[in-house]
């Protein structure tokens, strides 16, 4: 440059997610480090100011900005510089306001959404001491003309100096450069419009800076390196001369002008100073031989960008890359006659590989939800191409295979499985329309009248939402539908829908789905014209004969009583027995555990299970057939971990509790308020197994490792609540916002191996530090998943205690929702979903069992005991009654 921009001052783009593919890689990444040597270099090189910008779908822009200002407020060679918090988002920018040291400049602000937000922003980056970027931007768009951007900025600047007494000297205003030479004649101006208005803006707006980024001017020109830093050298040349004060640019690569060769030279300014009609042209027919030599060479084998757009989309589709999907999907789209014509053919044709390859086992889940995440985003760009046709011509949009709504029931919050199913059939060109979690019966029916469905699809994992589905299934009957209903979920089974949900549909068809990669072949069949009715009729066939089978088994007769039961209980010996005391009897709080401390205590077998992966961690690794997606999922996994860690996405929250306790009833638990043990606080109430039982084998109930009241033993019981669902909501938004179900599907998973692990690592602290019991304990991560320690952790609606009614007792001993943040639904699921609640006993013959079906002489117990109705009882425990609810049993 020239003595002229001796005070121009560069203001470094390097650090900015939007404007650098390597910075954005290393802060997606979390490697921050490396994200500090880029700041770096850009002072070294000349930057007297680095822009900061973390706008990225992908990122928790917040989390992002704050974490890498502080780095840089400790390096002192960076921090010498001031910062730019660039932005979009007010919330990322007062993050960032509150993190820097010394004068801070914002970017930026603008009066595109009005006055009033105009003005409550300024006086708040006032209050803060920054100065301010001001975009040429207002009610009625971006200004392009230097008229539109001088009066834009004319009337900002009086608005920030005479009513929000903003320091004229920390005005910069920013009036839009465009680029040039893009072949339409409209933008032929665009330099020129910036360079009159900064020259304007200098001579009326006294103090006032003018600022512009500056690599936009070239964009013409992307991957012509030589042409482009001519192009930004020419620009500021003769904006700086005007009144040009700084610029975002980077500075490291920035030619002198006048040591730019002369001709080239030349036909830049032609065309930045619009001279001549013909200057793109004459600069396009020159710029092949200034292109830089060498270029970056690509790790990566590109040489599928080498064949036919058809052919490179059926390979994004395949492997899952989304980085140059937009581009051949454009290519596509101009060859085409319609942008219909596009998803109906490359991309259906690239999905359809998919599907063969999914059906034919040599593709995995994981592998199908990336290339859905490719087809999604495929989609998205053409979707506004077809928006327009419909609106010019009428066309309708592509018909679908079908039209399926899913929901998860009322009272339930899991979602991961029906997520996963959504995204297998959107790929098999189904329209799929979920409305998520806790849906009442009364919206999906609702919904599916309006949408005009083919099939309704209801998930759930709780027992509880074993009888919503037979509730919505009633109301489908009563209301004349005749669709298929899909059931699935974790609790859900074929004798469950055959013997409870189809009896009550009637007039259509209940299918049990039990995983994704069956959904794609039920649907087909089921909507087919030629097999559907007959496939119908072998599913109804089939579950007639297993509700048949069913009753058969009933009518065997009952289990053994409950008296009986009772006299073969558990036989623990209590003489000389001494219970461990807690070191404090309460609650005790842990708010935002530590994730980095979390990752050891991860189980990922059932993480591999959820991706429809089946086999043990880390064999599965090495699996000849599952081995290679396993691998590549778990990477992805292992990426994610380091991001979710280093840019806090979650913040686990926990409550754990003891009391004094004793056995109360056969199979009730008193806790205490204190160690007079003279007033109960609370009662957990058990169940006891009723199978008849060979010699030797013991009718359980968890209430048999406390010892009784009678016994004088002053034993302990404990619980607790932990979550790590905090924050994963809005991350996963946000990858939905992208089209990334992929991603969010990863991090649902992963949240729910954070909260098992949670409880994992309290259960550990619990034995060796808080109830002490087992101090010595040196257990590895292996023979803790195996459950080799002392203790147990049984939680409420599982098969040692299958009441999920008895969680409320639990939170309301805890007070789970003040002290972690976890709620109950009305079918005492627990919100947010990654969340794991239960019990601790110490006992050293305590164990895991399962209740298994009781007879109604329990049920009548229990319910008297809890102070319910038995009808109540049967609800709460259908899953595990051995006899029809208002039918006599068989004696």
């Amino acid at each position: 440059m020239t003595e002229a921009t001796a005070t121009f001052i560069n203001v470094g783009e390097r650090t900015n997610v939007t404007g650098s593919a390597k910075f954005k890689k290393l802060i997606l990444n979390g490697d921050y480090e490396e994200a500090l040597a880029v700041a770096r270099s850009q002072v070294e090189n000349g930057a007297q100011i680095i822009d900061v910008n973390m706008d990225e779908g992908m990122l928790d822009s917040e989390a992002a900005m704050v974490r890498f200002l502080n780095l840089i407020a400790s390096e002192p060679d960076i921090a010498r510089v001031p910062i730019m918090i660039d932005s979009s988002k007010w919330s990322v920018i007062e993050a960032g306001l509150k993190c820097v040291q010394g004068k801070a400049i914002v970017n930026s602000i603008s009066l595109k959404e009005g006055k009033e937000p105009f003005v409550e922003q300024a006086r708040k980056i006032k209050r803060y001491g920054a100065a301010v970027v001001v975009m040429a931007f207002d009610e009625e768009g971006q200004a392009d003309t230097a008229n539109r951007k001088y009066e834009i900025c004319e009337r900002s600047y009086k608005i920030l100096t005479e009513e929000v007494g903003f320091p004229a000297e920390d005005i910069i205003f920013d009036p839009n450069i465009f680029a040039v030479a893009t072949g339409i004649e409209e933008h032929n101006n665009y330099a020129v419009d910036f360079i009159d208005a900064t020259r304007r803006i200098k001579q009326n707006l006294p103090h006032a800076h003018i600022s512009g980024g500056v690599s936009n001017v070239s964009f013409s020109f992307r991957g012509n390196e030589k042409v482009r830093e001519a192009m930004h050298s020419v620009f500021l040349y003769h904006a700086i001369q005007a009144g040009m004060d700084m610029g975002i640019v980077n500075a490291g690569q920035l030619a002198i002008y006048e040591e730019i060769e002369p001709e080239l030279r030349e036909l830049v300014e032609d065309v930045i100073l619009n001279r001549r009609e013909d200057a793109t042209e004459r600069l396009l027919e020159a710029a092949e031989k200034y292109k830089a030599e060498g270029g970056r060479k690509q790790e990566e084998d590109l040489s599928w960008r080498e064949a036919p757009v058809e052919e490179r989309l059926k390979h994004a589709l395949v492997k899952g890359i989304t980085q140059y999907i937009e581009v051949d999907v454009e290519e596509a789209r101009l060859k085409a006659e319609r942008p219909l014509h596009v998803i109906e053919g490359p991309l259906m044709a690239g999905m359809n590989v998919v599907g063969d390859l999914f059906g034919s086992g040599k593709m995995f889940l994981p592998q199908v939800v990336k290339s859905a995440r490719v087809m999604k985003q495929a989609v998205a760009h053409l979707m506004p191409y077809m928006e327009q046709e419909k609106r010019d011509l009428g066309i309708d949009s592509r018909s679908a295979a079908g039209k399926i709504l899913m929901a998860t029931v009322k009272g339930d919050v899991h979602d991961i499985g029906k997520n996963i199913v959504g995204v297998v059939l959107q790929c098999n060109n189904y329209e799929v329309i979920d409305l998520g979690v806790m849906v009442p019966a009364a919206k999906i029916i609702e919904t599916a009248k309006k949408e005009g469905v083919d099939i309704i699809g209801l998930s759930g994992l709780i027992t509880p939402s074993l009888d919503e589905m037979c509730h919505v299934a009633a109301e489908m009957e009563r209301q004349n539908f005749d669709m298929p209903l899909l059931i699935g979920g974790a609790t859900t089974s074929r004798v469950h829908t055959a013997v409870k949900i189809n009896p009550n549909y009637k007039r259509g068809q209940a299918v049990y789905v039990p995983d994704a990669s069956k959904a794609v072949g039920v649907c087909s069949n089921l909507l087919s014209e030629e097999r559907g009715a007959d496939y119908r009729a072998e599913i109804l066939a089939e579950y007639e004969r297993m509700a048949e089978a069913h009753a058969s088994q009933r009518a065997r007769g009952p289990r053994t009583s409950l008296a009986e039961a009772r006299r073969n209980r558990y036989p623990v010996d209590w003489k000389g027995y001494e219970p461990v005391k807690p070191a404090f009897t309460g609650v005790k709080v842990f708010d935002d555990y530590s994730l980095e401390e979390l990752i050891s205590y991860i189980d990922w077998t059932p993480f591999f299970s959820t991706w429809e992966i089946k086999g043990q961690y880390p064999a599965i690794l090495d699996d000849s057939t599952r081995g290679e997606a396993a691998r590549a999922l778990f990477k992805d996994a292992q990426d994610m971990l380091e991001k979710i860690v280093a840019e806090k996405w979650m913040h686990p929250k926990g409550v754990i509790g003891f009391w004094p306790a004793n056995q109360v009833h056969e199979e009730d638990i008193a806790l205490y308020t204190d160690e007079s043990r003279s007033e109960e606080l609370a009662v957990l109430h058990t169940l006891r197994q009723q199978m008849t039982k060979k010699e030797g084998r013991h009718n359980i109930a968890l209430a048999d490792f406390v010892a009784p009241k009678a016994t004088g033993i002053a034993d302990y019981i404990g619980g607790f609540a932990v979550t790590a669902g905090h924050g994963e909501d809005e991350i996963a938004r946000r990858f939905e916002e992208a089209k990334d179900d992929y991603s969010s599907i990863l991090l649902k998973a992963l949240a729910d191996r954070f909260a098992e692990a949670f409880a994992e690592c309290m259960h550990k602290r619990v034995r060796r530090e808080f109830w002490a019991y087992a101090p010595d304990e040196t257990l590895t991560n292996e023979e803790l998943i195996a459950e080799k320690y002392q203790g147990i952790r049984p939680a409420p609606g599982y098969p040692a205690q299958p009441d999920h009614t008895e969680k409320r007792i639990l939170f309301d001993l805890l007070n789970a929702e003040q002290n972690a943040g976890i709620e109950l639904t009305e079918s005492f699921a627990m919100w947010p979903g990654s969340s794991v609640s239960g019990l601790y006993f110490a006992h050293p013959d305590a164990h895991y069992f399962g209740v298994g079906r009781v007879e109604k002489d329990q049920i009548e117990d229990y319910a008297k005991r809890k102070g319910m109705s038995v009808k109540e009882a049967e609800r709460w425990l259908a899953p595990i009654l051995n006899y029809t609810p208002g039918a006599e049993v068989a004696a």
